[in-house]
């Protein structure tokens, strides 16, 4: 059993995970976007509930807007972007099965660990 206190700190942060999925919490101000048309997880869904704010997610180059309450399943392989687009920032929690990411910054090749 794993359990941690998620931090709303601007930024995308790992949280608990194991060899089989991971989470992280995501805080974009306004303005800000996290992603773009290359970025994909190719072996890994990622699933991503918005837990406040407002924003818009780009998948596949299809916008589709995000706000408090929405939970999205992006999809090994998807590109997508995400951008924050109310005044306060845009939190969410993700959950990426298998693992996406070795460290905050570096993904893994094929959503292995």
């Amino acid at each position: 059993m794993k359990r941690q206190t998620l931090k709303s700190t601007k930024g995308f942060h790992l949280a608990v995970g194991n060899e089989r999925s991971q989470s992280a919490v995501m805080v974009l101000h306004p303005g800000e976007t996290e992603g773009g048309p290359d970025n994909r997880h190719r072996g890994s869904d990622q699933w991503m509930f918005v837990a406040a704010g407002e924003g818009v997610a780009i998948v596949n180059g299809h916008s589709y807007p995000l706000k408090t309450g929405v939970v999205m399943l992006i999809e090994a392989g998807d590109t997508h972007e995400i951008r924050a687009t109310s005044e306060e920032p845009l939190k969410t929690v993700n959950i990426y099965v298998p693992p996406a990411y070795l460290d905050d910054e570096t993904p893994l090749p094929n959503g292995k660990s």
